[in-house]
């Protein structure tokens, strides 16, 4: 009996493992022009489900030929070619309802330097734990916190 615990305890060890392993090993692009569509199938004649603009983050779901499937951070998916991104994505959209803070040093301690609204693109600069460094053009640049932002 204690053979079978240790075993069904392994399983889910490694099963746990290998999901985490799928996770950290997403691919994220970012789209490199405003007005990009994104489409119903993998086919310049699929239908349009909607339009990305330049530095959009996407998550790479799938490839076929010279598409991608892709997800944006509400889970909407779509076919994109794969022309129109760069790898590795360095921009993060802001996911939080509301407003996030930017702050001078990575801690909520830190005095905030400005705000973002849902939506904003910011590039990413750094990171530093659960913070990253980045920089908008009408922002100075600062840190916000990790949950704030996707990827």
């Amino acid at each position: 009996m204690k053979h079978r615990t240790l075993a069904a305890q392994a399983g889910i060890l490694l099963a746990t493992l290998m999901a985490a392993a799928a996770v950290s090993a997403a691919e994220f692009v970012s789209v490199i022009k405003d007005g990009v569509n994104v489409r119903s199938g993998p086919d310049t004649a699929a239908e349009i489900k909607f339009e990305a603009p330049a530095n959009y983050p996407l998550q790479v779901l799938e490839r076929k030929g010279d598409w991608l499937k892709v997800s944006d951070f509400e889970n909407e998916q779509g076919w994109i070619s794969a022309k129109l991104v760069a790898t590795p994505a360095v921009h993060v959209i802001v996911k939080k309802q509301g407003k996030g803070n930017i702050r001078a040093e990575a801690s909520e301690k830190s005095p905030v330097v400005g705000t973002v609204a849902r939506e904003v693109i910011l590039k990413k600069q750094d990171q530093q734990g659960d913070w990253l460094k980045v920089s908008h053009p009408q922002l100075s640049s600062g840190w916000i916190h990790r949950a704030l932002v996707w990827p």
